[in-house]
């Protein structure tokens, strides 16, 4: 590929990153058409085709005949665990997944002691209360509350890999007990105890 053709190439990819994070699509949405990108951008059709081909390779995309293209979740092809397969080989790349985690969790939680989240924080713990949770979807109702898009993706992403590594151990529960504890503490902006009790609901302890 030419340095103009990568130049076309690169610049029609972050159009549709653009329109993407423009229009907030997800999952099964529609994107502009092969004509439409090639007008907008006043390239070629084939140069188009190309990046469109490489993200349908990559598992981002498909293209529906008749229909047109669509964003597509990327885990139905199981990339994750393709991905996972080499570079999860190593011990040491597990336990640096297990940290980073960590790291991540505890700065949600620094985030939500820092904003005011009380009736949230309560509807969360009612909804504990009343049923039992995984520990990926209590963290994720967290992740969510600490407002940081960023921080979420990465954990998401990342939790993809946990559970992959621990597909044996993916049906972590937090006791009722601990949960509530632990959000009634952030709604008390209780700092000590929040990081007190979330040792004993961590990933760390709850893999080992």
């Amino acid at each position: 590929m030419s340095t103009s053709q990568s130049k076309v190439y690169i610049e029609i990819l972050r159009y549709i990153r653009a329109f993407i994070s423009e229009k907030q699509l997800s999952y099964g949405e529609k994107i502009p058409s092969e004509r439409e990108l090639a007008e907008k951008l006043k390239v070629g059709r084939s140069s188009v085709r190309e990046a469109l081909r490489a993200l349908e390779l990559l598992g981002m995309i498909e293209t529906r005949r008749g229909e047109g293209t669509f964003l597509k979740d990327f885990r139905e092809h199981n990339l994750i665990e393709v991905l996972g397969t080499f570079i999860l080989e190593d011990s040491k790349a597990i336990d640096d997944i297990i940290e980073m985690n960590d790291l991540l969790e505890r700065n949600a939680l620094l985030l939500i002691l820092s904003i005011d989240e009380e009736q949230t924080l309560k509807l969360l713990r009612e909804k504990l209360h009343n049923g039992m949770m995984s520990r990926y979807e209590f963290m994720k109702e967290l992740m969510v509350l600490a407002d940081n898009h960023l921080l979420y993706r990465i954990w998401n992403v990342l939790n993809e890999y946990v559970y992959f590594v621990h597909k044996g151990n993916d049906e972590i529960y937090y006791t009722k007990k601990n949960g509530e504890k632990l959000i009634s503490a952030l709604i008390e902006k209780d700092q000590v105890e929040v990081y007190r009790i979330y040792e004993s609901v961590s990933l760390k302890e709850n893999v080992e």
